[in-house]
C-alpha cells in the first residue's frame, strides 16, 4: 500500500470537499477499500470529506447521465472505476479532475498524453488487464495442457472489453487454440451463452471482466459449473464466486491507491502532473473446490505460485 500523511494532513473545513464516485457496477468492497485508505490518510467523513456515489448496477447506458449529475454538482474530484466510466466523465467535464481507480491503458485510450505526464484533468491507476491475457492463457495452458477449444465470454456493452476480445485472438493463435466467441448484450444472455459454448464442445471459458459482468459472477460461477466449464478470470472476486482461476492486480490495492491521488489533488496537485500508476503485483488464485467438482487435477506447480487457494 502506497503511503500518505497522517492523520493531520486533512484539516477540517467549514465545508468538506465533496469527491464523487462513479461506477458501471457495485464493487462495494472496492470502494470500501478506497474509503478506508482515505480514513488512513485522517480523512472523517461527514467532518472533512464527503461522498456522492453514483454505481449503475451494471447498466452501463446510464452512466452518462449519472456522469453529468456529478459534474452538476460541482464535486471536488470523480474518482471512477472502469474505463466505460471514466469516458463518461471525460465527456461531462474537462474541469473537474478525474482520479480512475482500474481501466485500460488511458494513452492508447487517448485521454492521457503519456503515463509519466498525463496533461489534462484525468490520472490515477490502469490495471494493465491487455498486458496480462496472454499469461492467463498461459497459465489455463499449464493447467488443461490438452486443451484446444476456448470460449471468449464478454459483454458488447463495454467497448474496453470488445477492443480485448480482439487483442487476445492472435495470442490465442499462436497457442494453436481454437477460439469461439460469445458477445453478450445482458446478463440475462448468460444462461442461452453457456448453452451453445457447452454444445460446441469448448472446454474451458476465458471471461473478460467488466463492471456489467461483475455483477452476474456468481451466476456465472454456477452455469460454467453445470456445464462443466474450467474459467479464468481478471478479478479474484470470481473464484471466490466458484471460479477456477484468476490472474490479476488485488483491485482494492488499486482503489486504495486511488484514494492517495485524491488526497494529493486536495492538497492542490493537478491532475495532469501526477503520473499514471500500474500495477507493481499480480496474483494467481485458485478455486480448488470447484477443481475437484469439475474432477480436475491442479498441477502443483500452479499450486505453488497461487498467492491464494480456496479449498
Amino acid at each position: 500500500m502506497l503511503s500518505g500523511a497522517g492523520a493531520s494532513s486533512a484539516q477540517p473545513s467549514t465545508k468538506a470537499p465533496v469527491i464523487g464516485l462513479l461506477d458501471a457496477g457495485e464493487r462495494f468492497e472496492w470502494w470500501a477499500a478506497f474509503k478506508q485508505q482515505l480514513r488512513d490518510l485522517g480523512y472523517v467523513e461527514g467532518r472533512t470529506i464527503a461522498f456522492e456515489a453514483r454505481y449503475a448496477a451494471g447498466k452501463a447506458e446510464r452512466l452518462p447521465v449519472l456522469a453529468k449529475e456529478l459534474a452538476q454538482l460541482n464535486v471536488r474530484v470523480i474518482v471512477t472505476g472502469g474505463s466505460v466510466a471514466t469516458r463518461a466523465v471525460i465527456a461531462a467535464t474537462t474541469t473537474i479532475p478525474i482520479v480512475t481507480a482500474t481501466g485500460d491503458d488511458p494513452v492508447a485510450a487517448g485521454y492521457a498524453a503519456s503515463l509519466a505526464r498525463p496533461g489534462g484533468n484525468v490520472t490515477g491507476i490502469t490495471s494493465i488487464s491487455d498486458d496480462l491475457d496472454a499469461k492467463r492463457l498461459e497459465i489455463l495452458k499449464e493447467v488443461m495442457p490438452r486443451l484446444t477449444r476456448l470460449a471468449l465470454l464478454w459483454r458488447t456493452d463495454n467497448p474496453v472489453s470488445g477492443r480485448r476480445a480482439h487483442a487476445v485472438e492472435p495470442v490465442a493463435r499462436s497457442m494453436k487454440l481454437d477460439l469461439r466467441r460469445f458477445a453478450l448484450k445482458s446478463g440475462d444472455e448468460l444462461p442461452t451463452a453457456f448453452a451453445a459454448i457447452a454444445q460446441e464442445r469448448t472446454e474451458a471459458v476465458f471471461v473478460i471482466a467488466g463492471p456489467q459482468l461483475f455483477v452476474d459472477r456468481e451466476r456465472l460461477a454456477a452455469l460454467a459449473l453445470k456445464h462443466r466449464l474450467p474459467s479464468i478470470h481478471t478479478q479474484s472476486e470470481y473464484v471466490d464466486a466458484g471460479g477456477l482461476l484468476s490472474y490479476g492486480p488485488s483491485y482494492p490495492e488499486l482503489f486504495r491507491r486511488a484514494a492517495v491521488y485524491v488526497d494529493k489533488i486536495l492538497k492542490g496537485a493537478k491532475p495532469g502532473d501526477l503520473p499514471i500508476e500500474q500495477p507493481t503485483q499480480v496474483s494467481l488464485v485458485v478455486n480448488l473446490k470447484t477443481a475437484h467438482a469439475l474432477g480436475m487435477s491442479i498441477p502443483r506447480s500452479v499450486l505453488l505460485r497461487a498467492e491464494r487457494v480456496i479449498e
